[in-house]
């Protein structure tokens, strides 16, 4: 079911009820062939995630990732950060120096980047993914709504923008609190990060509530492979 996202606001009031389950929100965007699957000729095309702390994001994108008729891969970010147990450059990430990096700003290499904090930098390096679209690879991108919209400025057409968003505050309260793994001062600061980013929503392609785990991995499935063009549906 796809509604118009200008229909309705987005704002964080609008979210204290349940939505209806997995439903997809369409922002002005009207699908077909922001790339092709596959490796086609014309390269591949840019997968951008966007979502609050507790959203289901990286389940629902890990539930994308075996699906080879996608031609999915992650894409390879830059980080000052040291390597962690069996991380390879070039694989997981692109290992540098703080110095090394900020000469890669210097030239303006980066499509985006964020200094997380002194001398912790991350980045997407537009050199690297260019080499990945070429190679007809459909990257994924898992980054912050900033991180989201400066991707989607710089992709433009070849990207397609996805907020996956909680049916409601208070469900993702209950999700953060079911985690177990933070304190109650910690969770308060995720929510309002959630209240922040949810007002950005419209501004993406597409929107995925998270009511129902199962149903937002198909539709944000269906809705990749309605951007990608003409490609096999096999059973979910």
């Amino acid at each position: 079911m796809k509604k118009n996202a200008n229909s309705q606001e987005h704002s964080t009031s609008s979210l204290t009820g349940c939505q209806e389950a997995g439903t997809i929100k369409c922002s002005g965007w009207t699908g077909s062939g922001g790339g092709s699957a596959g490796g086609a000729s014309s390269g591949g095309s840019a997968i951008i995630f966007c979502a609050p702390s507790g959203s289901g994001k990286s389940t629902i994108i890990n539930s994308l990732m075996p699906h080879e008729e996608l031609n999915l891969a992650f894409s390879v970010s830059a980080t000052t950060r040291p390597p962690r147990d069996q991380e390879q450059h070039g694989v997981e990430y692109l290992f540098m120096s703080p110095e090394e990096f900020r000469e890669h700003i210097a030239a303006d290499d980066f499509i985006e980047y964020e200094e997380v904090y002194e001398d912790r930098y991350y980045g997407t390096l537009k050199a690297q993914v260019e080499k990945q679209l070429a190679e007809g690879q459909n990257v994924i991108f898992d980054v912050d709504v900033h991180g989201g919209m400066r991707l989607k400025d710089y992709f433009g057409d070849r990207a397609l923008s996805l907020f996956i968003q909680p049916p409601s505050i208070e469900e993702l309260r209950r999700r953060l609190e079911g985690r177990g793994t933070d304190a109650p001062e910690v969770i308060q600061q995720r929510l309002d990060r959630a209240a922040y980013e949810l007002s950005f929503a419209p501004r993406f392609d597409q929107i995925v509530v998270n009511d129902n785990l199962e149903t937002a991995k198909a539709d944000a499935y269906t809705v990749i492979c309605d951007f990608l063009g003409p490609t096999p549906h096999p059973p979910l």
